[in-house]
Parts: C-alpha cells; structure tokens; sequence
C-alpha cells in the first residue's frame, strides 16, 4: 500500500466538505492529509508495517 495513495483519497474527501470549512469533517480531514503529507515517510513506514501483520 502507498501513502501517495491514501493521500490522494483523503485529499480527495476534504475536498468534498469545503463548502463547510467550519465543520469537524472538514477540518479532521484535512489537518489528517496535511499532518499525514509533513510525516510522509513515517507514514510509509507504518503502512509497511501494517501490510507485513496482516500477512501473518
């Protein structure tokens, strides 16, 4: 799994919410990509991780 991808998807959800930039859906979304996207390769490392668990 790439986190290119699943950050392309969140990207893709608070986009959807900003007529509402006031609300908890936008906002969570979009600090997760921005925090997820500054933490890129931490966050590459825990997918890998993740991947390799459920292989077990």
């Amino acid at each position: 799994m790439k986190a290119e991808r699943l950050l392309a998807t969140l990207r893709e959800q608070y986009k959807e919410w900003e007529d509402d930039k006031d609300g908890d859906e936008y906002r969570a979304l979009f600090h997760a990509f921005c925090f997820l996207s500054y933490k890129m390769g931490d966050f590459q490392k825990y997918l890998d991780e993740m991947a390799a668990k459920e292989k077990k």
